[in-house]
């Protein structure tokens, strides 16, 4: 063998063996990564009795928002995703209270425009390669989205206000921006996720709060600039990517509600959150409204006189939610 060929081979050996130093890192990343992609729940937030054949792939396939069986469903609840770790608990106390409902609840917990987009389209959303239709009995969101879809023709008034909630600045654990206020979003350099506008109530609501904190200067530093600059990744679904980009470190910070984050600090994710003052914060108010349409109407009105019991709401304070009073 001549030298150069010598050479040669010996380069490519190296070349393969680096690609496959790369390939194993790679792979334990991955599996290192893996826990943090949702369902976060771990199969809790599934009501079925029989779950037949158990297929969840990570990253992959894993259909975190949908939840139970839509083929054989007694009661079917459209839900905004902002409080999809309690609706497991609420449903298994429902499911005590009322044991003929046992494995018989299915519920989407996508956000809320999305959840009115598929009333609108009869039940029907399509997810991949995959299209169903259930036909929901509740809807339950902002008042803001709740009493639209009242006054739209496909809610029955009143909407029943239950609950409350506020923002929180979410950080991975560690805080490795060093976030301490609303006012560091706006810093150049730090990576933020935020929901759009466009697509969650959220959004608007945020942008609110930073203007409180900082005025339209902060407002546009956040999502116009870092938008354009790539500092500031917008989302469909923030109760899914927010976290998720967080622990996987392709953000430093993200404001969602903070239910949200205690959720993920009690899974046991690396979260944390920053509190923002009551001076610059807001409150959201969740309502629920039975579908004139539904199917199960009875089930509907159960599940609505349900959500704001005394059981309910513990279940719901236990998350950082506060009752709703008539005077908020």
């Amino acid at each position: 063998m001549s030298v150069s060929r010598s050479l040669l081979s010996h380069a490519v050996a190296l070349a393969f063996a680096a690609q496959a130093c790369f390939a194993a890192s790679a792979m334990a990343d991955t599996t290192n990564q893996e826990q943090f992609f949702p369902p976060w729940s771990h199969g809790a937030n599934n009501p079925v009795q029989d779950r037949g054949l158990e297929f969840t792939v990570p990253e992959v396939d894993n259909l975190p928002d949908f939840h139970g069986d839509p083929m054989n469903a007694r009661l079917v609840i459209l839900v905004g995703g902002n409080y999809y770790f309690a609706m497991a608990p609420l449903v298994h106390e429902f499911e005590r209270q009322h044991p003929e409902f046992k494995g018989k609840i299915y519920y989407e917990t996508i956000p809320p425009g999305l959840c009115y987009e598929q009333i609108k389209k009869h039940g029907t959303v399509t997810v991949g390669n995959m299209t169903w239709t259930v036909h929901p009995d509740v809807y339950a969101a902002g008042l803001k989205r709740v009493t639209q879809a009242i006054d739209e023709g496909y809610g029955k008034a009143p909407a029943v206000r239950y609950a409350t909630n506020t923002l929180t600045i979410m950080i991975p654990k560690g805080n490795p921006a060093h976030i301490t206020s609303l006012n560091d979003l706006g810093k150049p350099g730090v990576k933020l996720v935020m929901p759009n506008p466009e697509f969650e109530g959220i959004g608007r609501q945020i942008k609110a709060a930073l203007a409180k904190a900082g005025g339209e200067a902060l407002v546009t530093a956040v999502y116009d600039t870092k938008v354009k600059n790539g500092e500031t990744i917008l989302t469909h679904i923030h109760h899914r990517q927010s976290p998720l980009y967080l622990m996987l470190g392709r953000a430093q910070a993200g404001v969602t509600w903070q239910s949200e984050a205690i959720f993920q600090e009690e899974t046991g994710n690396p979260i944390s959150h920053v509190n923002i003052p009551d001076a610059q914060n807001v409150s959201a108010i969740y309502a629920a409204t039975p579908l004139k349409a539904a199917p199960h109407k009875k089930a509907a009105q159960m599940w609505v006189d349900y959500l704001h019991s005394p059981k309910a709401l513990e279940i719901f304070e236990h998350f950082g939610f506060k009752p709703y009073t008539a005077t908020k």
